[in-house]
């Protein structure tokens, strides 16, 4: 794979990301240059199971669902980095920082995950994300995961 302006549509990002709905929550990752970061895109739609009690009669996606999106997006850049497709491991959270919430995200968005790089390439991985929808700021955060390798069956 080339670390450069990669696409991963939904079948690789199933290949990478053990996640399947309802908590698979990125549908395309573009621009992956695995040295400076992607951006995830999660089609927001109301049929998502969250949504019947957040809250009722006004659905707005829950905060900790755009920060595992933003998580998610990120492991797939990891994923293809690391070749990691049709491989077992698992990514912990590690730390949150600074997280701000900054707009609702509502069924019919389009919500944009931009995920930068400051630290990677190994075990430990750093990222500061920002999630958008139509160029607003929805949600920023930095965050550190760690892959687990060990249930890898390479």
């Amino acid at each position: 794979m080339t670390d450069h302006l990669k696409t991963a549509d939904i079948d690789l990002i199933q290949r990478i990301l053990p996640h399947r709905y309802p908590f698979l929550l990125v549908d395309r990752v573009i621009d992956i240059d695995t040295s400076t970061g992607c951006t995830g895109i999660k089609n927001v739609t109301f049929n998502e199971p969250h949504f019947t009690g957040h809250f009722p009669g006004m659905p707005v996606m829950p905060g900790v669902m755009i920060v595992e999106a933003m998580a998610q997006t990120a492991a797939v850049l990891v994923g293809v980095h690391m070749d990691l497709a049709d491989k077992v491991f698992n990514v912990f959270f590690m730390n949150i920082d600074g997280c701000k919430f900054r707009r609702k995200v509502v069924p019919g968005d389009q919500l944009k995950m931009h995920v930068t790089v400051k630290r990677g390439g190994g075990k430990v991985w750093k990222f500061d994300g920002r999630a958008e929808v139509d160029g607003e700021v929805a949600c920023e955060a930095s965050f550190t995961a760690m892959m687990d390798l060990s249930a890898s069956n390479t």
